[in-house]
């Protein structure tokens, strides 16, 4: 079937209520549409440049550690966190006690990524991945009591105080085990020959719309396209962050997928999907290029200046690619080195203006490599 002629799916009568039922999406598709092809090849063409760019670069797990972070904060903005970047890469003793819960999202969302990348090596991407994903994203915080890994028993709805006035009433849970099976086989069904970035948007389309679980959709459903990528062998790596593209696009994103169960408008979704995509990878190359640039510098014309100090700062300026925000002893720590030779190391680097000081304490002092920050914040 061609994806032009795609049906979403039906209203089913519920007891008091209408529920949406999406149609199974597990069979052959076909992609006519001239400008969604030529924007596909495009994309592709970008995803490819990222892979390479990303497989060449020394050191490249210390950034990517930067690319989870950036995806984690971004995603759990959509759904109404605060944390910034800055503040997910510190210590929970350093965050003001009413933004933990956020903080910890966010760091839960770092912790199901790292986790699932490294599952996907004995899992496909499967409704079992998805949901210890699903665990590890609520554990204590908001949602913790909201059947953590498993699918919901009961039924949920999106937006509205009640089932009376939601904006949109996902599929009954009766459904949902026939439903993600098909999610599943269609994600991993060897036989359709259809591409891959048109596959899972639409898998994130009908993941979002199935919503399985009672809470912790969005932020799965978005951490889903990236393991995709990756399962797949399109990224060797995790290095797109695509919910910045859908945070600052937020209505739009919403807007699209509405219009997919509503008007069956799974081109316009997949063609902003995709703009996304091309975006994402577009971003994340020319901030790869940028830190490569900062990196000479730094090594060139600021570190040779500490004469026999060097290797330690070295080592240091390491460690400060994947944790930028940090304190003496977490240096201390990290190089196995005594606190009085941190300090002397956080001196060196301030005089070089690599690190700043951010808190103006003269106790329990946080610093910055804010040159290397502002580039994921920009």
């Amino acid at each position: 079937m061609d994806i032009s002629k795609f049906k979403a799916g039906t209203q089913k009568k519920q007891f008091g209520y209408n529920s949406f039922s999406p149609a199974f999406i597990n069979h052959q598709w076909t992609v006519s549409d001239a400008k969604l092809n030529h924007l596909l090849s495009e994309t592709n063409h970008k995803l490819g440049e990222l892979n390479a760019f990303s497989q060449l670069i020394p050191d490249v797990n210390f950034f990517i550690r930067m690319h989870i972070t950036k995806e984690a904060t971004q995603s759990s903005r959509i759904e109404g966190t605060q944390t910034t970047m800055e503040e997910a890469l510190q210590q929970q003793k350093n965050i003001l006690p009413e933004k933990r819960d956020d903080w910890q999202e966010v760091r839960n969302y770092i912790a199901a990524t790292n986790q699932s990348i490294a599952e996907l090596n004995k899992l496909p991407l499967s409704s079992r991945l998805l949901k210890q994903m699903h665990k590890r994203l609520l554990q204590g915080v908001r949602g913790k009591n909201k059947t953590p890994g498993e699918f919901r028993r009961s039924q949920n709805w999106i937006g509205g105080a009640t089932l009376k006035d939601a904006v949109f009433i996902p599929p009954h849970q009766n459904e949902l085990a026939d439903l993600m099976s098909d999610l599943e086989k269609f994600m991993n069904n060897d036989e359709l020959h259809l591409p891959h970035l048109i596959r899972i948007g639409m898998a994130h389309y009908q993941f979002e719309t199935i919503h399985p679980f009672l809470d912790g959709n969005g932020r799965l459903g978005r951490l889903m396209i990236v393991l995709y990528l990756v399962s797949n062998n399109l990224l060797s790596k995790p290095a797109l962050y695509l919910s910045d593209f859908f945070e600052r696009n937020r209505r739009d994103y919403y807007d699209k997928l509405t219009a997919v169960r509503t008007k069956n408008n799974m081109t316009q979704w997949l063609t902003f999907f995709l703009v996304g995509v091309n975006e994402a990878a577009q971003n994340s190359i020319v901030v790869f290029g940028k830190i490569l640039k900062l990196k000479k510098e730094i090594e060139e014309k600021k570190i040779v200046k500490l004469g026999k100090r060097i290797p330690l700062a070295m080592e240091l300026l390491r460690l400060l690619y994947s944790k930028p925000v940090l304190d003496a002893n977490e240096i201390a720590v990290a190089l196995k080195v005594n606190i009085s030779t941190a300090h002397r190391l956080v001196l060196d680097f301030e005089k070089l203006k690599i690190l700043t000081e951010k808190t103006g304490f003269h106790r329990n002092r946080i610093f910055v490599f804010k040159p290397y920050l502002d580039l994921f914040n920009s």
